[in-house]
């Protein structure tokens, strides 16, 4: 791999190109900041230089700050790994420099690359550049003065939006905004640029500071006008996220005080927010999103994954007509197979009404829509499953019926054919029990809805082959989904890790705690919606089945809670028939229905765990420990058998499969946050006074009591389930 380095070359013309080399994107390393301030010091004192013109190497300018120096920041606490880009190189060496400047950009300027461009005195683009200023997902601002020079280019009320939603445009759409100066094709890019740099030294073309122009800022009331009204959406959309409302307020500060002084203010932020709580759960994420494809034994053993053209799926159901969509939408052909023509017509409908609801949503266009629905084709047998790739069986959780469709299968289908199970609970040894291929039998485990949750958790037994694994890999990344590779068990990875957390909802509620305070705290926390409503939405026949299997499963730690069968013999069924916790009414909210309070007293009633009959009397924050706290002692257990490969991918799998706050990091990180001490003696003391389903595990127990992380790596080799 090339190591990163600033190239310098004179021409006979007199400019000097420097460019920057760190493949795939060009971050701005240490090595490239150092190596810029160094030839940019260089074009200041030779003579032979008349301008300069900055580009980067590969066909593209810069993606940016390099984020492991942050993570860097994070892991040792020392900020001083920062280089000071923003003063020492942007303002002093580029835009205050004497010879004048152009950025030649190609491909993409993002986060810092942009910022470095707009620091020059001239910007030349390719067509279809993309340029934006993405900080704000990983929890700061723009630290390269991308808050002051951004607004002063193209106006604030559109540089305010670009920030916030962290959306880039095209270089197309930036020369019509004025960031970009001309457009230019890649072939003619270097030259044109050139001949800028020139014109502006003859001042045949205009030398331009950004960062001392307020022709597009407007009046100060007018600029605290705009400014007024991003603040209050940001408090609406975005009140866990510090990072939005401090961009507001540098943007401001630059505006009221000045341009230099905004910058400075703006570096000042910068460092505070990058060793912010938010920011270090954010940049966690980050790195757990590009380290779910690497896996022990099959990405590091020389496999190349195989092509998979055509693919069948069992069942039309809400599942299994969420992932034929998610597969037509990635051009792999789909048969769908169902039991008669009535259930068939319906699932086609669903799935045409899933692709094209996306083009009406302009998610993809009309023809892309056509193109996708013209790869499908409904069956009522096998016969086309002879030349099949992948087939996906997503039919209701019956043992007996998976274990007869995977025998069914193994005859019918190609031998390097994958037999994939969408399961969500059962062993999948159990499923392929009655196969002799169990070598190519795995779990790919989709999330609700399938064609849009990002998540998709990969199953491997100890007899699935690497090369399955692979393969399901490489479909998940072109159907656009996260692949996290897990062990085999009750309810694999995601799911055992996030079952007690209804249960310890049901636990408080037969408690005395009210199912509404509940709910909105865990809104408080950042989940999109509480438990219970979740319950609603999901319905109760699968919380039931679900709970069944678990309370099979694992004896020993569950809460067994009469609530949900009362609500259901009450004729609540959640959001399927418009009554659950919540009334459903189409066109408006979900409302609380009080009207279920005489089921709940039922249950408590049934239930009899209130201390003297009397509700506990507890804190905001300890509900919220009452319920998350046992999701972490399952993910401890989950981490102690091998199931996930790493905590991150626990990580990242918590967020993408069950929604927990990406800014909190996942719940193995937001957990070290709070303190493996802290975890454990809480459950340990509600183990006393309410029982077992808080007992916390050994894993856990071990950890706090030594102070190790809860996410570092076993000193010693794991039980991999299923060969991680």
């Amino acid at each position: 791999m090339a190591l990163p380095k600033v190239d310098f070359e004179v021409g006979a013309d007199g400019v000097a190109v420097i460019t920057m080399g760190n493949p795939p994107v060009n971050a701005l390393a240490i090595p490239i900041i150092m190596g810029l301030k160094d030839r940019f010091d260089e074009a200041a004192r030779r003579n032979d230089v008349k301008a300069i013109v900055l580009t980067g190497k590969g066909g593209r300018f810069s993606g940016g700050f390099d984020i492991s120096v942050m993570k860097k920041v994070h892991d040792t606490g020392d900020s001083s790994h920062l280089p000071d880009v923003s003063v020492e190189l942007v303002v002093n060496a580029i835009e205050d420099s004497k010879k004048p400047v152009v950025a030649a950009v190609e491909g993409l300027a993002l986060g810092g690359g942009l910022e470095l461009a707009m620091g020059c005195h001239a910007r030349i683009a390719a067509p279809r550049a993309q340029l934006g200023l993405p900080e704000l997902t990983l929890g700061i601002i723009p630290g390269f003065g991308g808050t002051q020079r951004l607004p002063r280019l193209i106006g604030l009320s559109k540089a305010v939006e670009m920030m916030l939603t962290s959306k880039p445009i095209t270089s197309d759409e930036g020369r019509k905004l004025g960031l970009i100066d001309s457009i230019v094709s890649s072939e003619e890019l270097l030259k044109v640029s050139r001949l800028w740099a020139l014109e502006i030294g003859e001042r045949r073309k205009p030398w331009v500071r950004s960062l001392h122009r307020t022709d597009k800022i407007g009046s100060l009331s007018e600029a605290r006008k705009v400014l007024g009204t991003a603040r209050q959406h940001v408090k609406k959309t975005a009140p866990h996220l510090p990072q939005q409302q401090a961009c507001v307020d540098v943007i401001e500060y630059g505006i009221v005080h000045g341009g230099y002084s905004g910058v400075l203010k703006e570096a000042e932020v910068f460092k505070k927010l990058v060793v912010s709580d938010t920011s270090k759960g954010l940049i966690n994420i980050f790195f757990a999103q590009r380290a779910i494809t690497k896996v022990p034994g099959v990405t590091d053993i020389g496999l190349k994954p195989r092509n998979i053209r055509k693919a069948a799926v069992i069942g039309g159901g809400l599942m299994g007509s969420g992932i034929a969509t998610a597969l037509l939408l990635g051009n792999i052909r789909v048969f769908l197979k169902e039991i008669n023509s009535e259930f068939l017509t319906k699932g086609i409908k669903t799935i045409e009404g899933n692709v094209n609801g996306l083009a009406r949503r302009g998610k993809l266009t009309k023809q892309k829509a056509d193109a996708a629905l013209s790869l499908l084709q409904g069956v009522l047998d096998y016969t086309e499953f002879k030349y099949v790739d992948l087939v996906i069986e997503a039919v209701i959780e019956n043992v007996s019926l998976k274990q007869t469709i995977f025998s069914d299968l193994e005859k019918i289908c190609p031998p390097h054919c994958i037999l994939a199970s969408n399961t969500s609970t059962i062993d999948l040894n159990l499923v392929g029990k009655k196969t002799s291929s169990q070598d190519r039998i795995a779990g790919a485990h989709f999330f609700s809805p399938a064609h849009i949750m990002p998540l998709l958790e990969i199953i491997r037994t100890d007899k699935t082959s690497p090369q399955v694994i692979l393969d399901l890999i490489t479909v998940g990344k072109i159907i656009k989904k996260a692949p996290v590779v897990v062990g085999n068990c009750t309810g694999f990875a995601v799911n055992k890790t996030f079952f007690p957390y209804s249960q310890a909802a049901s636990l408080l509620v037969n408690l005395g705690v009210d199912v509404y305070r509940i709910d909105r705290l865990i809104r408080d926390f950042g989940f999109p919606i509480g438990p219970f409503q979740l319950a609603d939405l999901a319905g109760y026949g699968v919380s039931f089945a679900t709970s069944k299997v678990f309370a099979d499963a694992f004896s020993d730690r569950v809460f067994n809670s009469p609530l949900l069968d009362l609500m259901m013999k009450s004729g609540r069924n959640g959001k399927n028939n418009g009554r659950g916790y919540y009334i459903y009414e189409k066109g408006s909210k979900p409302k609380p229905d009080p009207s279920i309070q005489p089921i709940i007293e039922e249950s408590r009633r049934i239930c009899n765990i209130m201390p003297n009959g009397k509700p506990i009397s507890v804190t905001d924050q300890e509900i919220v420990e009452m319920i998350l706290f046992p999701v972490v002692n399952e993910a401890c257990r989950v981490l102690e058998d091998g199931v996930a490969i790493r905590a991150s991918d626990l990580d990242i799998a918590s967020v993408l499969g069950m929604s927990f706050p990406n800014y909190r990091g996942g719940i193995v990180f937001w957990a070290d946050l709070v303190g493996g001490n802290h975890i454990y003696t809480s459950l340990k003391k509600w183990t006393q006074l309410y029982g077992n389903f808080f007992k916390p595990s050994k894993y856990l127990e071990e950890r706090a009591v030594k102070g190790i992380p809860l996410s570092a790596p076993a000193s010693s080799t794991p039980k991999l389930l299923g060969r991680l």
